[in-house]
């Protein structure tokens, strides 16, 4: 039965319209896991650690994606909730050509700026020219990268979740499958695993313009369209906290790693990347419920429908609570083997990977909340609240964090900084949730 926006939504239909969502951010989590895992145990310690060190570089350029796909995405569904179906696929199609635009100068800039930017991180000898041969291959599938993660939130607009969902596991086969015979059979070390995410995100980008560049039963369909400057500013202010969000996360792993090096050298970096990789896994299912939800929101508020918004907020809340404590306990039991599957060839590294796990896991407990907030407030067009959560979320509290607790505590001052900083943000999406609830009546 084919689950609506102007649906009532319990909780069984909650979950199984966000379910796609939720599984298509974990699965496209696994799949950059597992370039992890090929370079770590067929490449090395060394370019493992490259990796994750110009990662946060490679993941800010590609958050405009994120912008206009969640920014866009809540006004084509507070659109589509006021009855304008047409004027929604003008929208839709204006984002989706602007953002290839911009994909395309944003990855000029980013191969010129590679290996300036790496050696201002503090990237030298091998991992400087790894950290530079990674980001190169990668960033000429930036423009296909950008598209993925905007379709991602377009096709639950369009009501198909489940195609957004085929189309990030074709994606994370094509990713797999390819690590798999580029770095572990033919031997082609980090060339393949940068190669091998670069088609991957072709995958990822062209099959949905292919989709909707086509008539289809979707609620959404590439047009003609005509420029609008009032439009992409609105989407931009919108999506203005997912961005923010996404480069804020890069900007402090960025610091992390810095303090990683000054603290652990490349061992530090290395346990820290173990960290991200499966973190982005747990997040994932925050991130994917939120980004599922978030049009149901929209359509609601477009239509006016209070006593829906109440009950969607609700029921959003007890489930993220669910799933914090779910998610505290599984990264306890799993920390040791999922450590082990990264670093078990070096017992330094294993240990203080091990313990870094078992203490951040914790901020599995609080993550959720602020992730829902910011997205909430996005979907009701309150761009402004929504990148204050993310912003101090992502960025304020993680960096004060990680510059003052190593001070005290050390090493495990790192490891402590984003569970303090985590509580601090889910503590300030509460207080906006509070003030703002007369407001949006909800």
């Amino acid at each position: 039965m084919k689950i609506q926006l102007s649906d009532h939504f319990d909780y069984k239909k909650l979950l199984r319209f966000t379910f796609p969502s939720i599984v298509m951010m974990i699965f496209t989590s696994i799949y950059g896991v597992v370039d992890g895992f090929f370079v770590s145990n067929f490449v090395g310690k060394t370019p493992f650690a490259a990796v994750n060190f110009i990662f946060p570089f490679l993941m800010i350029l590609g958050t405009v994606g994120f912008m206009f796909g969640t920014g866009g995405s809540a006004l084509v569904a507070i659109t589509i909730g006021s009855g304008d179906g047409e004027k929604a696929k003008r929208l839709f199609s204006l984002f989706v050509y602007v953002s290839i635009i911009c994909g395309f100068v944003i990855g000029v800039l980013g191969l010129l700026a590679i290996r300036p930017v790496a050696v201002w991180l503090g990237a030298e000898g091998e991992m400087l020219e790894n950290c530079v041969l990674y980001g190169r291959v990668v960033l000429v599938a930036l423009p296909m990268l950008i598209l993925q993660y905007e379709f991602q939130s377009f096709f639950i607009t369009a009501e198909k979740p489940q195609l957004g969902l085929a189309v990030t596991v074709a994606a994370g086969v094509t990713n797999m499958v390819l690590d798999a015979l580029l770095v572990g059979a033919f031997k082609w070390g980090l060339v393949g695993a940068a190669a091998a995410t670069a088609l991957s995100q072709t995958v990822g980008g062209i099959i949905p313009l292919i989709y909707f560049g086509r008539p289809n039963t979707s609620l959404l369909q590439l047009t003609r369209t005509k420029f609008d400057g009032s439009a992409i500013g609105k989407a931009c202010i919108n999506g203005f906290s997912e961005l923010m969000s996404n480069i804020s996360m890069s900007v402090v792993g960025m610091m992390y790693n810095g303090q990683l090096m000054k603290y652990a050298g490349e061992d530090g970096v290395a346990a820290y990347g173990v960290l991200m990789y499966v973190s982005m896994i747990f997040l994932a299912a925050f991130i994917g419920y939120a980004v599922g939800v978030a049009p149901v929101v929209g359509y609601h508020y477009g239509a006016g429908s209070q006593e829906e918004l109440k009950g969607l907020l609700k029921k959003s809340l007890v489930l993220i609570g669910i799933f914090s404590i779910g998610m505290v306990v599984l990264a306890e039991g799993l920390a040791r083997p999922l450590s082990l599957i990264f670093v078990g060839y070096d017992k330094e590294l294993l240990d203080m990977t091990l313990w870094g796990f078992l203490v951040y896991s914790f901020s599995f407990l609080f993550a959720g909340i602020a992730i829902y907030g910011s997205s909430f407030f996005t979907a009701l067009g309150n761009g402004l609240v929504s990148a204050m959560i993310s912003f101090l979320r992502t960025l304020v509290f993680q960096v004060a964090a990680v510059l003052i607790f190593p001070l005290i505590w050390g090493l495990d001052g790192i490891w402590i900084s984003t569970v303090a900083a985590e509580l601090m943000a889910a503590v300030v999406a509460v207080l906006f949730l509070i003030g703002c609830r007369k407001k949006y009546r909800y």
